[in-house]
C-alpha cells in the first residue's frame, strides 16, 4: 500500500524541466490533500512534503525570496493559464468572444466569492482592488460638513488620502486614534473607538488585519458598537480574505472590501466589495449608473469597457485555494511567521510589533531593531541577501513587514532569519 510519504514523494519524481503542476495542478493539490486528510492544519503546517507540492505549483523567481506577498502575490500556474487563455480568445473578437461569452461568466465569480465569504451573490460586487471597493463606500456614504469619521492612525493610507480630500473638499472631520502596538487585547481595540465616538460620529473605517503589523481587529464587536448607535461601519479587509477563516456572519458587517492577489493568488487587478441587502439603494456607486440600478449591487461594476479575463480567471484561484483549505493555509503561515519571529525574539535591539496570539495575528508581521532604520534595512536585506521586504516608517510600528505565502520554502525564512541575526551582531556591513 503506498503511504502518503510515498505518494508525496512521488509527485516530485518528474524531470525538472515540466514543473510538477503544468498541467493538473488542481487535480494534484486535490489528491495530495486526501493523503493528509486525517493530520490537523497544525500538524501539517511543518510537513515539507506536502508544501513542497503546493511550492510546485507556482513559477517563481528562486534567485530572490520573496517576503512581500502582503502587497501583491503571484498567482499558481493554472490562475496564470486560465489569465492567458481568456485573454488570447477575447483577443480574437472582443466585441463577440469578450462581451458575449466570457463578460456573462462574471456571475459564476460571483456566486463562489459569495458562498466562499458566506453572503448573497446579490451583495457581491467585482472590484478591481481594496482600494476601489473601499472608496465606493467612503465617497458613496452622504456626508455633510463637520460629520465625523473615526478611523485609526495606522490604517492605510490610500484609504486615510480618500477621507482627506473629502476633509479638504466638503468640510467633514476625520479623526484618527492611535493604539498600542501590539495591542494588549482585542478587548482593548474595542474600546479605543468606543472612547473616541462623539455625538458628531458618522462613520467608523478600520482594517479588519492592519497593514503595518498584521494586526487583527475584532470586526464583530467594533461592527456591533457602530451600529447600536446609528454609525455606518466600513471594513477594510485587504489582507483578510483568504488569510484566515471567517464568514460574513461571523464578522456582521454592512460593507466590506477586499483585493484578491494578495491571499487568494488571484490575477492582479481583482477585488470584491460587499454590500448588505439593505445597504445598496443609500450607497453611491463610485462611477455613475442608472437610476434603474439603485437597488443592483453591479452598479458598482459600472466602470466602463475593462477585460472579462481578471475576474473570470478568479474562479480558478479560489478553487486552488478551497483545494488547499484556509485553515491550512493560516496555519502555514503562522508556522512560517513563528519560525522567524521566535528565533529573533529577545536578540539584543528587536522588537517584535505583532502578537503571537492566532486570535491577533496570520501570516503578516512586523520586526523592528532599535536604532536600525527600516527602509534602510530593507534595502540592505535586498541588496546583500536579494530579500524583498518593505520597510514601515510609522512612529508606532517602525520595523519591516514580513509576508510569506504557501509557496515560501523554510529555507527561505531561515535565510531571512540568518540575515537579521548578522544585522543584529555586525551591522549593515
Amino acid at each position: 500500500m503506498t503511504t502518503r510519504r510515498q505518494f508525496l514523494r512521488s509527485l516530485a519524481a518528474v524531470p525538472a524541466v515540466l514543473p510538477t503542476f503544468r498541467n493538473d495542478g488542481l487535480e494534484r493539490v486535490l489528491e495530495a490533500g486526501t493523503y493528509v486528510r486525517q493530520d490537523t492544519p497544525e500538524a501539517l503546517a511543518g510537513d515539507e512534503d506536502y508544501w513542497f507540492e503546493i511550492q510546485q505549483a507556482f513559477d517563481t523567481d528562486r534567485t530572490l525570496i520573496n517576503l512581500n506577498n502582503g502587497g501583491v502575490c503571484p498567482s499558481p500556474r493554472v490562475v496564470q493559464d486560465a489569465l492567458r487563455r481568456h485573454l488570447e480568445y477575447s483577443n480574437q473578437v472582443p466585441v463577440y468572444h469578450m462581451w458575449r461569452h466570457l463578460e456573462p461568466q462574471i456571475e459564476s465569480v460571483r456566486r463562489g466569492l459569495a458562498r466562499a465569504f458566506g453572503c448573497d451573490p446579490e451583495e457581491m460586487a467585482i472590484t478591481r482592488n481594496a482600494s476601489e471597493a473601499l472608496e465606493i463606500c467612503e465617497y458613496g456614504l452622504d456626508l455633510k460638513p463637520g460629520d465625523e469619521v473615526l478611523t485609526t492612525d495606522q490604517d492605510y493610507g490610500r484609504m486615510l488620502t480618500t477621507w482627506d480630500q473629502r476633509v479638504r473638499r466638503e468640510g467633514i472631520v476625520l479623526k484618527k486614534v492611535p493604539y498600542q502596538t501590539p495591542p494588549p487585547s482585542m478587548e482593548y481595540l474595542v474600546e479605543v473607538f468606543r472612547k473616541a465616538i462623539t455625538p458628531k460620529t458618522r462613520v467608523i473605517h478600520f482594517c479588519h488585519i492592519n497593514n503595518l503589523t498584521g494586526q487583527i481587529f475584532p470586526v464583530r464587536e467594533i461592527c456591533q458598537l457602530a451600529r447600536a448607535r446609528g454609525i455606518e461601519a466600513i471594513v477594510d479587509g485587504a489582507h483578510a480574505f483568504a488569510h484566515f477563516p471567517f464568514t460574513r456572519d461571523g464578522i456582521d458587517v454592512d460593507f466590506y472590501g477586499t483585493s484578491l492577489h494578495k491571499w487568494l493568488l488571484a490575477p492582479i487587478g481583482t477585488g470584491f466589495l460587499y454590500v448588505r441587502q439593505s445597504k445598496i439603494r443609500g450607497l453611491w456607486p463610485l462611477m455613475a449608473a442608472p437610476e434603474s440600478m439603485d437597488d443592483n449591487i453591479r452598479k458598482y461594476e459600472e466602470i466602463g469597457t475593462h477585460p472579462a479575463a481578471n475576474h473570470n480567471a478568479i474562479a480558478e484561484a479560489l478553487a486552488f485555494h478551497e483545494g488547499i483549505g484556509v485553515e491550512r493555509k493560516v496555519a502555514r503561515l503562522r508556522f512560517l511567521r513563528d519560525r522567524w519571529m521566535k528565533r529573533l525574539d529577545g536578540q539584543r535591539g528587536v522588537k517584535l510589533y505583532t502578537s503571537y496570539d492566532p486570535a491577533q495575528s496570520g501570516g503578516l508581521a512586523n520586526v523592528g531593531l532599535e536604532g536600525v532604520d527600516p527602509g534602510k534595512l530593507a534595502e540592505y536585506l535586498f541588496d546583500k541577501n536579494r530579500i524583498i521586504v518593505v520597510g514601515i516608517g510609522h512612529p508606532s510600528c517602525p520595523g519591516i513587514r514580513v509576508t510569506p505565502n504557501v509557496y515560501t520554502t523554510v529555507t527561505e525564512v531561515d535565510t531571512f532569519a540568518a540575515a537579521m541575526e548578522g544585522v543584529i551582531k555586525k551591522g549593515m556591513v
